[in-house]
This record gives structure tokens, C-alpha cells and sequence, in this order.
């Protein structure tokens, strides 16, 4: 009997199993379509709290940028429409949730100076939902002993804050290391696949290094360090460069304009 629970429990956990985009294994016990269903009712309540920035020409510039990357983007995850918010807030911040929802604050303009530092930002956020981020993160939080439904019963801000809306709106720990890594690298590919220039997601964090503030030693933060980010950046840039040089012989060059 034990060897068949055994026997059994070892297949449920391989057959959650998901290859994310970088080919990494990952386990997610949660289905798909429910972890878009949390992501749009968190998206929701965060629309409702934070005000919107309706100016014509901030909201065209950021929809620009998104439309360039969804273009080229592979989403396994069952997004059929993704919806973008520009929120009123001097937060550098931006961010993506399951079921294609995506948030820039504009604060962000400020950091990201063009329209391909902005792309590497927001390529980034893409990233963490095509690669199912958030499912690994509540699976996690389902083998520690507790569930999905306990997750949404402490309150849509914490379960906005578990799918990456960011540590105001949430008590449990951001991205880890591995996700952020690899977002940045997922994010890379999708700047240079649609046409931005691929160096400026160094220069990105370069901009953010200079915010300045009380920043934790990397190995006591879920965090690479910016100088770690821009290591890793420049290491994959050869290809990301070939990448968006074909991209340009297509006729890819996003004219977004803030």
C-alpha cells in the first residue's frame, strides 16, 4: 500500500511538471486556467484601488511597446486577450499577472528613458507569466501544506503580491533569484525578436542601480544584484544582438513614442 501511494505520488508530481521557456523543469500543480482566473480577479481589485493614468499619448507609447513583444511571443498558458493598464503612480514599477494582464506604473517613465529600456522592462513581466512564475510560487505554497484556496482567503492583495503585482500587495516573498534571471533572459529574446534594441536592458539597470536607497547584500535578497543582472544581460547579448539584427532585416522597428 505504501509503495502504491508512493508509486502514485511520484506521478502526480511528474505529470505537473512544465518545461519553461529557457528549457528549465519546473513543477506546477496548478491548472492554467485557474491561475488566469486568480490573476484577473487580483488585476481587477487593483483597478479599483489604484488610479489610472487615461492621458492618450502615455497609454498609445505603453500598448505600442506590448503589441511589438506580444507579436512575437510564444504563450503556452491560455491568455486569448491580453489587457494593459497604465496606472497613475510615481512607483517605478511594472509588472504582469497570469491571464495576460500587464501594469506600468508611471513612475517607470522615469527609469526606463526610451522605448527599448521600457521594452526590456516590460519583455521582463511577460517573461515571469509565459514561464509561469506565479504557478510555481502557489505550488510551492501547496507543498509547504497549504492550497490555493487558502492563498485567496487571506485577500486578493496578497494573492496580487504571490503572482508578482509586486511587494505592496503582498506579504510573501518577491521572485526568487531563478525566476528573476530568467525573466530578464526571456525578456531579452522578446526585445530583440521584436525589433528594440537589446543593449538598453543593461542600460536599464543601470538607471535602476542609480535610484540609490538601502539595497540587501544578493545572497540575503531573492534579488539578483543590478550588477549581476547586467553581468548576466551581456553574457547573452552575442545572440540577442543576431536576434535583432534579423528582426530588422524583417522590417521590425516599433515606432512607439511617448
Amino acid at each position: 500500500m505504501k509503495k502504491l501511494t508512493l508509486i502514485s505520488l511520484i506521478a502526480f508530481f511528474f505529470g505537473a511538471c512544465n518545461t519553461s521557456p529557457t528549457g528549465r523543469r519546473q513543477l506546477t500543480l496548478v491548472k492554467d486556467p485557474e491561475m488566469n482566473a486568480m490573476g484577473e480577479q487580483a488585476f481587477e481589485d487593483m483597478k479599483q484601488k489604484i488610479p489610472i493614468e487615461r492621458g492618450a499619448r502615455q497609454n498609445a507609447y505603453v500598448n505600442c511597446i506590448v503589441n511589438a513583444q506580444l507579436a512575437v511571443t510564444v504563450d503556452t498558458t491560455g491568455v486569448s486577450k491580453w489587457e494593459v493598464v497604465v496606472f497613475k503612480d510615481n512607483t517605478p514599477n511594472a509588472f504582469a499577472l497570469p491571464g495576460g494582464k500587464i501594469g506600468v506604473y508611471t513612475g517607470m517613465f522615469s527609469v526606463a528613458k526610451n522605448k527599448d529600456q521600457l521594452a526590456a522592462v516590460i519583455g521582463h513581466e511577460i517573461g515571469h507569466v509565459i514561464a509561469r512564475h506565479g504557478n510555481e510560487r502557489v505550488s510551492q505554497n501547496q507543498i509547504a501544506g497549504g492550497s490555493v484556496k487558502a492563498l485567496e482567503a487571506l485577500g486578493k492583495p496578497t494573492v496580487a503580491g504571490v503572482l508578482g503585482a509586486g511587494a505592496q500587495f503582498g506579504v510573501l516573498l518577491p521572485f526568487s533569484r531563478e525566476h528573476e534571471s530568467e525573466a530578464d533572459l526571456i525578456g531579452l529574446d522578446l526585445m530583440a525578436k521584436s525589433g528594440f534594441v537589446p543593449s538598453e536592458s543593461v542600460n536599464l539597470w543601470k538607471n535602476m542601480s542609480e535610484l540609490g536607497g538601502s539595497k540587501p547584500n544578493e545572497l540575503l535578497s531573492t534579488h539578483p544584484s543590478d550588477a549581476t543582472r547586467m553581468k548576466q544581460l551581456n553574457s547573452a547579448m552575442p545572440k540577442a544582438l543576431a536576434m535583432y539584427e534579423t528582426a530588422k532585416a524583417q522590417g521590425k522597428n516599433p515606432n512607439c513614442q511617448l
